[in-house]
């Protein structure tokens, strides 16, 4: 049987503003704000506003504007990092690396020859936080 949604997860409280984040974009459905624990530089979460532990069990209705918002922050962050290319990353599941059980899609700016840094729980300096969201944001043209 499948595990229920927990309301209690650490983006449902981003998403409620009870915890803050660095946000880059925000529609009616969707939100990207910088990871904490960054995997490079630029590393970003797009996350739908409607609970669901992860792609199993999403509404379909939510996938659509969640990968055109993906697609408009990997555009963006390629851009704002001078990166060579953008990887795409989204996890189903503790077997798969999941750990935050709200659906949630990495876009993690890359270069060539330069490997992603491990999910140590390391936690980036706000202000570098803040100075990345600022470059994608510019990026976006917002």
């Amino acid at each position: 049987m499948a595990e229920a949604y927990d309301p209690g997860n650490i983006f449902a409280k981003i998403l409620r503003g009870e915890i803050p984040s660095h946000r880059v974009y925000e529609d009616d459905a969707i939100v990207a704000f910088m990871d904490v624990m960054p995997q490079g530089a630029g590393h970003t979460l797009v996350v739908p506003k409607a609970p669901s532990r992860n792609m199993l069990d999403a509404d379909p209705a939510t996938l659509g504007p969640l990968f055109a918002v993906v697609q408009k922050i990997a555009v963006a962050v390629k851009k704002a990092f001078n990166a060579d290319g953008v990887t795409v990353m989204q996890f189903n599941e503790p077997a798969s690396g999941q750990t935050v059980y709200h659906l949630h899609v990495h876009v993690v700016p890359r270069f060539e020859g330069v490997p992603l840094k491990p999910h140590s729980g390391q936690m980036e300096k706000p202000e570098v936080l803040a100075e990345n969201a600022g470059k994608i944001r510019a990026a976006l043209g917002g």
